[in-house]
């Protein structure tokens, strides 16, 4: 049986015309006629292995599911299929690790973590090895490695995955910059919603979003996005943009947060009701109506993507008030659309409505 050679790079600074994988030249013995499949031969025979994924980043919503597409070939094509192993993982941002989803060989996979259960590959096509994502979480949203291993040779690809949303600043009821980086967190999340990226913010920030108070972001560093500048927000002659106070002690400093929020699988509705209610009757009013009391993350999702547009102020989960408006009129606040806030009035006053949610 043929001798199959590796040999370090660095002990072979002069070899040229040697195949180059992985760190690694590869020779074979010219007598090497039954190499088990033929692996070793076919590779060294010049054949290539080739990973595609799309180049645009897909978007998705909270709920969802989505296809993050992945095939491989070979180059030239083989006339007999091969035994490949599959693995899928998350690739490591803004200092969260890298996270297994999947790994398969043939008909046989495993999935690992939050991803059990919710994923598995598309196996429809010959070399067709594209994930499934179903129900998709806040948390979900990232880059993903689809990787195709071929016995010593391997390739990957990349596949982006957004899902469409609303960032939206939140303050603490008890006041501006009460917040660490962790309660930043906690308050996203009971709201609906994770801290806002970077890119979200940016991203909004593009769309229009003009906010004077700083705000943690995803990655610990603390922002604020500008369109009009102005004395109170760094001085009228700095450029518009998204200003940046840079990292910030997750623990000590405090700030206020920007959260992002997706679209909804539910609806948000404000409940028509024949009085004005305090904080736990609107709550009761909900549930009555087979409905929970709206979160804040849920009222911002439906007046972005569902077009909600109410001049009734109400109450929400958080114990703030606030409503919707798309399209601006007379004595409904400020020339611009927006979600405008009451901010956390006493509980127990009985001037405003409730906004509740429904799942569908």
């Amino acid at each position: 049986m043929g001798l199959l050679l590796l040999v370090p790079l660095l002990l072979l600074p002069g070899s040229y015309g040697l195949p180059f994988y992985n760190g690694f030249y590869y020779s074979s013995s010219t007598n090497d006629q039954n190499a088990g499949n033929g692996h070793g031969k076919d590779l060294l025979n010049g054949v290539k292995l080739v990973v595609e994924t799309p180049e645009e980043t897909l978007f998705t919503y909270q709920g969802a599911s989505v296809i993050l597409p992945c095939h491989y070939r070979y180059e030239p094509a083989l006339v007999s299929p091969r035994r490949v192993r599959i693995k899928w993982w998350k690739l490591s941002e803004n200092g969260a690790p890298e996270k297994d989803v999947l790994v398969a060989i043939g008909l046989r996979h495993r999935s690992f973590g939050d991803y059990q259960g919710r994923v598995h590959l598309r196996q429809d096509k010959e070399h067709d090895v594209s994930l499934e994502i179903q129900d998709l979480r806040l948390e979900d949203y990232g880059r993903y490695r689809c990787e195709v291993i071929d016995g010593l040779e391997d390739e990957s690809g990349l596949v982006e995955l957004e899902l469409r949303g609303v960032v939206f600043p939140y303050q603490s009821p008890n006041g501006r910059y009460q917040l660490n980086f962790h309660e930043g967190q906690q308050v996203c999340a009971e709201q609906g919603a994770v801290v806002a990226s970077f890119e979200q913010l940016f991203r909004a920030w593009e769309e229009g979003l003009d906010w004077c108070n700083a705000g943690w972001l995803q990655d610990a560093t603390v922002q604020y996005p500008i369109m009009l500048p102005r004395q109170p927000c760094g001085g009228p002659g700095l450029a518009p943009g998204v200003r940046s106070y840079g990292p910030r002690h997750r623990r000590l400093h405090r700030y206020d947060v920007f959260c992002f929020a997706t679209a909804l699988k539910g609806r948000v509705y404000y409940l028509e009701h024949p009085e004005k209610l305090t904080l736990t009757e609107a709550r009761e009013a909900c549930q009555e109506d087979d409905a929970t009391i709206a979160k804040v993350g849920q009222l911002f999702a439906a007046w972005k993507f569902h077009g909600l547009d109410r001049c009734h102020a109400g109450w929400l989960a958080d114990g703030s008030v606030r409503y919707p408006v798309v399209h601006p009129h007379p004595n409904c606040g400020p020339p611009e659309p927006g979600v405008r806030s009451f901010g956390f009035p006493d509980p127990q006053s009985r001037l405003y409505g409730v906004y509740c949610y429904r799942q569908h």
